[in-house]
């Protein structure tokens, strides 16, 4: 990863390529008067999900679905 400023004026004549740079991974700040304002990144896009990704990785214990006993139950509610 690359780390480049730019003034606000290079920013606005070379947006489109400081863009590309940003999407390439590139971190791409932007100053003014010499003292860093803005930072230019990319927005990452979600991950499409799969139904099913996390088998194998849940283990549940026996009888995690029983009904909670009363204790349990106070205990749950802050009682």
């Amino acid at each position: 990863m690359i780390r480049m400023e730019v003034n606000i004026r290079e920013a606005k004549t070379n947006l489109s390529r400081l863009i590309e740079r940003a999407l390439m991974g590139d971190e791409v700040i932007i100053a003014k008067a010499g003292k860093p304002v803005v930072k230019l990144v990319a927005i990452q896009q979600p991950r499409k999900r799969v139904f099913g990704g996390a088998a194998g990785r849940i283990v549940f214990q026996e009888g995690w679905d029983a009904p909670l006993t009363d204790a349990e139950l106070e205990d749950f509610l802050g009682r």
